[in-house]
Formats: structure tokens, sequence, C-alpha cells
């Protein structure tokens, strides 16, 4: 197999939910005013919706990233759980415990990451039937480019979207919600109204007025628990405050552009892009696992780093960016959840994982080594990039090796050809045992290993 061919990345790999850009920014809007129409579709409850379609589980309350002990314990952290769930005040971010408690009879279902990767291939392509211009916002998440039905009938474009959902459940048995609207922030807040299986359509003023204007404001993109609580105190709680009031506090909290940018955004004027795969590009790419239960056993952790930074060595060449500048954190068994942060420099930008470990694994494992001789496990490992940059750009003093560069292309090209870790480092051989949220994340059996 040639390792020089094009291969296709999967940059999503291990990611619960991907997104990917910030979706307020000026290289993402259309300089031109004209009038357009997009649609948001959104997979309900995605994982766990799948989950009930392949374990005949519909009707049940399905918990997303938890497990049993052998004792009946739940343990782990709920990613995301069922309309079922939902209803039974499950949340996200809940602990699997606190959730066997709400619910005794609560189904828990690792993260099966493959499955829902190729059902969203087969989505996608669903989607590339109704409109030349589709946006994979994250695996659950598209936006679609329906400017072309401008000056189609609210009918008509309501029979479009139900033509879409049914064709979505005939092949795939799933179910999901669709909004309608002449700005992309608009339609992404639509297919939010009437979940699960909603289908809304915002296409006039009073459409807005009723439905979008009543939402507080931190329900559009790009407004986040910090930036909500600075618009409150100029009286900015809802997205009608916002009509109201104009960019003037916006451009006054923010700035003159970015400020006009949220105003526009929140108002829906925005004129946003359909993006492509190559827009999608994220300022950091990181990894964290939490294990499942504490180990005092270096050589386990030592793997465990090692599998994190091949996770976002690879994530890296999928997105053609490089660094030079890292974090790692460690966290131990401790009642805060506390644990140690550092960050390194590698010679130069890279993205190759044999100089990012040169790096890292020393002073990593100096701080392991010294938790340990204090009585002090290990409960999990975070790593992450602080400084990246286009991997086309060269350097004066530092140049990767061909032939270590060569050897990375090679193996990325076998294993996204077929879709699995056909070849590992040996040193994942090494990793602590147990369950996590990810399926793929329990202890792997590599076909082949390099050292």
């Amino acid at each position: 197999m040639d390792p020089n061919r094009h291969t296709e990345y999967d940059i999503q790999q291990d990611v619960h939910r991907i997104t990917l850009y910030s979706t307020v920014a000026k290289d993402h809007q259309h300089r031109s005013r004209k009038k357009r129409l997009y649609l948001h579709l959104d997979m309900n409850c995605y994982y766990a919706q799948v989950e009930q379609r392949a374990y005949n589980l519909y009707g049940l309350p399905v918990a997303m990233g938890g497990w049993r002990k052998p004792d009946g314990t739940a343990r782990g952290i709920v990613a995301t759980a069922s309309y079922e769930a939902r209803a039974l005040g499950i949340k996200t971010a809940m602990s699997a415990f606190e959730a066997s408690q709400i619910c005794p009879y609560l189904v828990f279902k690792q993260i099966d990451y493959s499955r829902y990767t190729e059902i969203a291939r087969q989505l996608r392509e669903i989607l590339d039937i109704y409109s030349p211009n589709v946006e994979k916002y994250s695996m659950d998440e598209y936006f679609m480019d329906l400017t072309f039905l401008l000056g189609k009938g609210r009918n008509h474009l309501e029979a479009f979207g139900k033509k879409i959902q049914d064709h979505i459940y005939r092949d795939l048995g799933l179910v999901c919600s669709i909004g309608i609207a002449h700005s992309k922030t608009y339609s992404k807040l639509a297919s939010d109204l009437k979940k699960p299986k909603g289908l809304a359509l915002i296409l006039t003023h009073d459409d807005a007025a009723q439905y979008i204007y009543p939402l507080p404001i931190d329900e559009v993109w790009g407004i986040g628990r910090r930036r909500y609580e600075h618009l409150k105190k100029y009286g900015l709680y809802t997205i009608a405050d916002a009509h109201k009031h104009g960019p003037a506090p916006f451009q006054k909290i923010f700035g003159e552009m970015q400020g006009q940018l949220f105003w526009e955004t929140v108002t829906g004027r925005d004129k946003a892009k359909v993006l492509d795969n190559d827009d999608h590009v994220p300022d950091e790419v990181s990894y964290m696992h939490t294990f499942s239960d504490w180990t005092d056993d270096p050589i386990l952790v030592k793997g465990e780093i090692v599998k994190a930074v091949r996770k976002v060595c690879y994530r890296m060449r999928g997105f053609k960016r490089k660094a030079r500048r890292w974090g790692c954190y460690i966290r131990y068994q401790d009642n805060k959840w506390d644990g140690e942060r550092f960050a390194f420099n590698t010679p130069g930008f890279t993205n190759l994982d044999e100089y990012v470990l040169k790096g890292c694994l020393p002073e990593a494992m100096r701080r392991v080594k010294n938790a340990l001789r204090k009585g002090i496990k290990m409960r999990g490992i975070g790593f992450h990039t602080i400084e990246m940059q286009f991997t086309e750009q060269l350097e004066l003093f530092f140049t990767e090796k061909d032939q270590v560069r060569n050897l990375y292309k090679a193996v990325d090209c076998l294993n996204n050809h077929y879709k699995a870790d056909v070849i590992t480092p040996a040193a994942l051989q090494e990793c602590v045992p147990g369950n996590t949220h990810f399926v793929n994340r329990s202890p792997e059996k590599p076909l082949l290993s390099n050292s």
C-alpha cells in the first residue's frame, strides 16, 4: 500500500461531541448580504438512540457512559441519556451512581464509537442527496444550505424537512429534529424547539418573535456562561433584549468588531457559511481519560500517557497541524479531584509521537513516581496542545527525520484504510484496566505492534 496516497483521518476519534470552530468568526461569514435559507438537523440523543436500536431497548431509560461492577454498583459518568431517562431527571455529567439511585432499572451502555461513526457515514450519504452543501458540525448535528429553495412556501419546506426525517427513519431506524430558518443560528435554535422528532420553521418576524425572542441569550452558540453574565449586567437576558438594545452593549463588552458579530448572531442577522471539513480546525487538540480504578503502577500510567500522546498526535496529523508547546495533566486519588499540570516544549513544531514523548515522559514519570512515593495513587491523565501552526511552515533549527515521518505516514495509512488500530505502539499493551465511557478504551489487544 502506498503510504503517500490520501487516506481519510478520523479526526473525531474518541471525541464525545465535537464542536471544532468558533461559530462567531468573520471568516466564517458570507461577504454578501443576500437572503439565504438554512436547515439544521439534530439527531435526538444520538448515542442512546443508536444503542436502543441495536439492542431493542426502545422505550427503556438508557444512560451512556456508565457501567455496573459485578456487585451491581454503578460507576462512571453519564455522557448522555435517552429521553426516557431524561424524563426521570437523569442529566449529562451526573455520576452513574446518582443516576442509578434515581432509576434502579436504568440501562447503562458504554460508548461504541465505531458503531456511531459508521451510522454517521450512512447519515451523511442520505443528507448529500438533499443539498449540495452539507456541514458536519458534529457526529449528530448537520447544517444544510437550502438557498436553492428560497421562494418556496411554508408547506413546501415542511414537506422537504419531513421527507428527510422519513428517509432517515426508513433507512437507519433513527429519529431527528429539524429547524429551517434564514439564519444559520436560528435554524439551530429552531431544531431544539419541538424535540424529539420536531420540525420547526422560523421564516418570518412573527415566527421569530413567538419562538426565538423569548429564549435566554446563552441559548445562542458563542454565548457561554461567562459572556452571559456580562450581558446580564446590561439588562440583556433574552434574545428580545438584544433586538431592543441594539449592538452598542455588545460592542462595549466584547469590542467593536467582535461585539457586532455577536449581536448579529444573537439577532439572526448572521450570514454564516455552511462550512466544509477544511474549515473545522480547533484551536486546541486534547485528550482526557479518567481511570475506572486508582492505580499505583507507574508502568500502566506510562502506557496511558503514550496512548494520550498517540491520540492527540494522530488527530493533529489529520488536521495538518503541528505544535511545539504542550500541556500534560496527571490526576491523583484525592477528594478534591486534584492533580499536577505541567507544560513542555518539543525541539520544534511536530505532530509525531516520538518527538512529543521524548519531551513529555521524563517529566511526567518523575511527577508520577514522586506522588507514588507519598502513597498517592493515579486516577487519570490529560494531554493537550498549547501552540499550533500549519504543517507547511518550515523551521530553521529543527527538521523531523524523514524516516520517522514516513513511518507514521505508513502507519496512519494502514489504520485509516482498515478503520481499526491494526498497528499500535507496543507500550499500549500496558494500560490501566477497566471500563470507561468508550468501549474501545478498554485494554487493547493490537494485531501488530511497533516499538
